[in-house]
């Protein structure tokens, strides 16, 4: 911890803004992984209807 800390001050940062920048930072990935995650269910469900109408189109019950 001590030496990302230091990493992260070497150019200037005192401590508060090091830790500062290290959760901000870590909130972002967080976040994009959410995102990304997010889109990989958006995209399975997308398959999902897909499937869904097709079956349906099969059965005739849907055009």
């Amino acid at each position: 911890m001590e030496e990302a800390l230091a990493a992260l001050m070497a150019n200037g940062r005192s401590k508060t803004e090091a830790v500062r920048y290290a959760l901000l930072r870590t909130y972002r990935e967080v976040l994009i992984d959410q995102a990304k995650a997010d889109a990989e269910h958006i995209e399975a469900d997308a398959d999902d209807r897909a499937e869904i109408l097709a079956i349906q189109r099969y059965m005739g019950i849907a055009e």
